[in-house]
């Protein structure tokens, strides 16, 4: 192996503590890694195609026409979350009514993109995991609409167009494009060419949370009791949906590398998506929850990914299981 694929390897052996280190930077210095963000849509391609050279175009397939992990995913993220969430904010912050509309949109949203860099990374299915996104996203402006109204009487109006574009351009085509090397190679692309490529793609993971992280910063430097509990209600509330992602895929009795997705898909969040909303449609205040998330979202995805290396027994940049 040569230095600069065991550098990768590091980097994804230690990412949990990596990203923590991303975090604290993007608080830290957010006018400066703000720059980084015109660069986030080709890192974020680099680290698709780089995921989805281990596959071919027949496992996107065998996703689409085996459908119940990705229909039990949306189900957990889109419909149980919220609603739990919902009865959670209500009984702890329902004197705000602007926190509780916050956190019930941050658990609104479709599957967060970056979820398929940490199913890839796990060795988990990645066609399954690009087909779940896709399929989140294009319900998104159903499902957040009819989220907001019925738990909360809000009327919102979701542009699908920028966020399915932007799902498209930078997970779907650098990831349908992985695939097709691959099935055109007869399996180098994945065998060589991935491991070459893999060191460039988890440096982009790193500048990509450190990146996204930058959102948050404006927000913790007015911090009041009740903000720290919604930060705290955040932490721990986000890691229930890796756990629920967990407890179904056990349940139903998938395999290692669609339970790696169900996990991250049902724990990981569209931020950007609802970010985008809470400035569009309400007050400054339901901002917070919603940015807040991407405190700890790299970070549980991390903390995760170690646990399933103890339960399930893969690794970054494990080879694919069946």
């Amino acid at each position: 192996m040569s230095t600069w694929q065991s550098f990768g390897r590091f980097i994804g052996a230690h990412m949990a503590p990596i990203a923590i280190g991303c975090v604290v930077a993007a608080c830290a210095f957010p006018a400066q890694l703000s720059y980084l963000a015109p660069a986030v849509p080709w890192l974020f391609a680099l680290v698709s195609f780089q995921g989805a050279l281990t596959n071919g175009l027949r496992n996107l397939g065998h996703a689409v026409r085996h459908p119940l992990p990705m229909v039990a995913t949306i189900v957990v993220a889109s419909v149980v979350m919220p609603v739990v969430a919902f009865v959670l904010a209500e009984a702890l912050f329902g004197g705000s009514p602007n926190l509780v509309t916050g956190l019930v949109l941050e658990y609104s949203v479709p599957v967060a993109a970056i979820s398929t860099m940490w199913v890839a990374m796990y060795a988990g299915d990645v066609a399954q995991g690009l087909a779940t996104l896709m399929v989140s996203s294009l319900l998104a402006p159903v499902t957040i609409p009819a989220t907001l109204q019925i738990l909360l009487g809000h009327a919102v109006r979701v542009d699908a167009g920028p966020m399915m574009l932007s799902v498209v351009l930078t997970v779907a085509l650098p990831a349908l494009c992985g695939m097709l090397l691959n099935d055109l190679t007869r399996g180098w692309a994945g065998s060589s060419l991935s491991p070459a490529v893999m060191p460039a793609a988890r440096v982009a993971i790193v500048l990509v949370i450190a990146s996204n992280a930058t959102g948050a910063a404006p927000y913790l430097t007015h911090l009041t009791p009740q903000l720290v509990g919604v930060l705290a209600f955040i932490l721990v509330f986000a890691s229930t949906g890796y756990l629920a992602g967990l407890a179904l895929a056990r349940r139903m009795g998938e395999g290692v590398p669609q339970t790696v997705t169900m996990v991250f898909q049902c724990g990981m969040r569209n931020i950007s998506c609802g970010a985008v909303i809470a400035a569009q449609f309400f007050p400054a205040q339901v901002m917070f929850p919603v940015v807040a998330g991407t405190l700890f979202q790299q970070v549980l995805a991390a903390t995760y990914g170690k646990l399933m290396g103890r339960l399930l027994g893969v690794a970054p940049d494990a080879p694919v299981r069946s």
